[in-house]
């Protein structure tokens, strides 16, 4: 279909839009790293607070209790008798369901100076997670003195109810109105009318009632006998709309349901352990980190992409996420292609760069969203998440088979692919670009949305229409895709139509964007159809789809394991060699779990399993430094130095779910692990084993109705596959 003139967007703000300041730049004054908080999530609330289990946002950090992007708790302080009590440990469990704080009191003193109470005989425990928009905290205090004692406990309390974007630095010139605080005998309430009219309020309740209760604290004043304890509950629910119907229960009850829901996803999913017991509880969290942002939507499992700046959907992050998990839970794939599918643009809509087919880029629910303040309420700002989720779409089909659903989406499908055509390629010229439409809206709108992120070898921005290399690499996974699933659907022609698209494509791109003399894919064609001649990671996800025509693909590998690339931790943003490296940077210069993932997948799929080692290798290095084993969003890109870990970017998210569950698709990558859903079987193709694992067991592999548990070890020089468990009819075999 020829595109119509209208639809172009080439206007003059569009060039001069790279040169803007970012508007949705995040200020850093605190390293999350300096504070490690410690994060709970259950559907659209989550929580951050500190090793101790306070939460002290409103001293202007990002810890508190969040409910569809407002706080609603911002501060909350545990004290002894007016002290701080003192850190034992703090812990997430394993399934990511529940904190526990362990803590005792500090050595206190009477007023004329005299020691009156000696440290360590008060053991405090607190548990706390999160259930149906509410916060629940048990309060264990025990007494190892052999004495009688009364100590006071007091709980501090305030909510700010600041938008999410204001946390993160955006300045109102106006904000709603805060009520007083409402109370009765257990119970306080706090409350926030916004300037979009809603009413959000938080509800503290405590069990037993404390010994004094006002607006902004809680006191109880605890006799213990010798060696004896006394439990205290507490629950902080939040109210806004949309919400959930408040249901009384008890903490024990909402504790068992959380971790019900939790082991629902886990017992759906395939399971992994190897015979490194440090990467198993690499694995163990990743798929906990997956299932605690796993939301519950009416169309599946839709997983948020992080905590804290990104803990709501996101189209890009889940595609990728679900194609990251796609073998371990396609499940996870179904749920976000039919979300995807139902918020689909079907207009023009230029505030919030929508075009019909074009998949979603991101939702908001607060105050600022719902008034305009930021355009993200419903925001289509992405180049890329259409033909990722095309390229989903079939990927899905491939694992599964399942084509009812497949052709219940089929008009959606059909909708994105002719967005590709009339709106993406809006010039004609085969290649995908972005330009905003929105004078608001995101300037670069691929995966690196850096207002710098997009530059000449020179170090100047492109200006746009902006084609990227990783765009077009998913643009011709879509057409692939597209003809794939046609052929499953009985539709010759259409399959027949969309691969001779994706050879044009191919032979496009290969024409524009190889450049011999870097040796790899140049990142992005500007405006002027001028290429940007820098060495970047984006190059590799022309690997990741099978652009990349064969005879380039040794030269793009060398490109991207050179040591100005390669930092040792994994395959950095941007070479070390370009003008604007910074490995302290968001995009330039830092390492992505998420891209090393895609990219080693890309070099596995071509042979280059030995470089995809490498990197699995870097990435679970890094691993062992981080605390709880736990991937974040990047780090930064500095070089790998002997007996020192990867130096920390200040403000990652962690989790975060294209993070989390790269390990899950770099070892299936490396296992070369495919489905046949038709026979069914479950194929190794040319299987490796990284060096630090020599077995890997792979629990509930299912596929079509049948299912298997598979060992692949390492023998000598070769890795051979073993049977353990096939249920139904079911083969197992290996290609070398």
């Amino acid at each position: 279909m020829q595109s119509d003139p209208a639809k172009k967007t080439n206007d003059a703000s569009l060039v001069r839009g790279a040169n803007q300041v970012a508007q949705f730049y995040i200020p850093t004054a605190a390293s999350l790293q300096e504070r490690r908080p410690r994060t709970l999530k259950h559907a659209d609330t989550f929580g951050l607070f500190d090793h101790n289990g306070d939460a002290m946002g409103a001293l202007g950090g990002p810890e508190g209790l969040y409910h569809f992007d407002t706080r609603h708790l911002s501060f909350l302080r545990l004290t002894i008798d007016g002290a701080q009590p003192m850190l034992l440990s703090s812990t997430l469990s394993d399934d990511n369901a529940a904190l526990n704080c362990d803590l005792t009191n500090p050595d206190l003193f009477d007023e004329e100076g005299h020691l009156r109470l000696e440290r360590d005989l008060i053991h405090l425990r607190r548990t706390r997670f999160l259930w149906n928009c509410t916060c629940f905290e048990r309060l264990i205090v025990r007494s190892f003195d052999d004495v009688a004692r009364t100590v006071r406990l007091e709980i501090a309390f305030a909510a700010d109810f600041v938008d999410l974007f204001e946390v993160r630095g955006a300045v109102r010139a106006r904000r709603g109105t805060l009520h007083a605080p409402t109370q009765t005998t257990d119970s306080v309430t706090l409350s926030y009318t916004g300037l979009d009219g809603t009413l959000r309020s938080t509800q503290l309740r405590f069990n037993p009632p404390p010994d004094s209760l006002s607006g902004n604290s809680a006191s109880f004043s605890l006799k213990l006998g010798p060696f004896s304890s006394r439990r205290l509950c507490m629950e902080f629910r939040c109210h806004s709309l949309p919400d959930v119907p408040y249901q009384s229960t008890t903490f024990f009850g909402s504790l068992r349901r959380s971790r019900r829901e939790l082991q629902h996803s886990s017992r759906r999913a395939a399971s992994v352990t190897t015979s490194n017991e440090l990467f198993n509880e690499v694995t163990r969290r990743s798929v906990s980190d997956i299932n605690m942002l796993l939301t519950n939507t009416p169309y599946g499992p839709y997983p948020y992409a992080g905590i804290p700046w990104f803990s709501t959907v996101f189209g890009r992050d889940a595609l990728i996420t679900a194609l990251q998990t796609l073998w371990m839970d396609p499940e996870i794939a179904r749920g976000v292609l039919q979300y995807l599918a139902s918020r689909q643009a079907k207009s023009v809509d230029a505030l919030s760069d929508a075009e019909p087919g074009k998949i979603l880029h991101e939702t908001r629910h607060g105050e600022m969203a719902a008034l305009g303040e930021v355009p993200f309420g419903l925001y289509y700002g992405s180049v890329d998440a259409t033909p990722l989720f095309v390229m989903l779409a079939g990927a899905y089909l491939q694992r599964t088979g399942d084509i009812e659903t497949i052709r219940n989406l089929w008009a959606n499908i059909l909708a994105a692919l002719n967005w590709i055509s009339d709106y993406g390629d809006s010039d004609g010229d085969l290649f995908v670009e972005y330009g905003r439409r929105s004078p608001g809206g995101l300037i670069n709108q691929g995966w690196k949305d850096s207002r710098d992120s997009i530059f000449h070898a020179s170090g100047q921005l492109a200006p746009g229409p902006i084609a990227l290399v990783e765009v077009q690499a998913y643009a011709y996974g879509a057409w692939q895709a597209a003809a794939s699933i046609c052929a499953a659907l009985g539709d010759s022609k259409g399959a027949v139509s969309y691969a001779s698209k994706a050879e044009k494509l191919r032979d496009a791109f290969d024409a524009q964007f190889y450049d011999s003399a870097l040796g790899t894919y140049v990142l992005a064609l500007d405006g002027d159809k001028q290429p940007c001649r820098v060495r970047t990671s984006n190059a590799g996800h022309a690997l990741f789809t099978g652009i990349a025509r064969r005879e380039r693909v040794r030269s793009v590998v060398a490109a991207l394991m050179d040591s100005s690339a390669f930092c040792g931790w994994g395959i950095r943003t941007v070479s070390s060699e370009a003008v604007r490296f910074n490995p302290m940077s968001y995009h330039n210069g830092s390492v992505w779990p998420h891209d090393n993932a895609l990219i080693a997948a890309g070099m596995a799929r071509y042979g280059h399993c030995v470089e995809a080692g490498r990197i699995f290798e870097g990435l679970f290095a890094a691993s062992n430094y981080i605390d709880q084993r736990r991937l974040p969003e990047l780090f930064c890109g500095f070089p790998r130095l002997r007996s020192q870990g990867p130096t920390f970017y200040p403000v990652a998210c962690s989790p975060q779910a294209w993070a989390a569950t790269s390990p899950l698709l770099l070892l299936q990558a490396c296992l070369g692990l495919e489905f046949a859903p038709q026979e069914p079987a479950i194929v190794f193709d040319a299987p490796s084993l990284p060096p630090f694992l020599d077995e890997v067991i792979l629990r509930n592999l299912a596929v079509a109705g049948a299912s298997a548990d598979v060992a692949v070890r390492r023998s000598r020089d070769r890795v051979v596959v073993e049977v353990l468990v096939r249920k139904g009819p079911i083969r197992i075999f290996t290609r070398s």
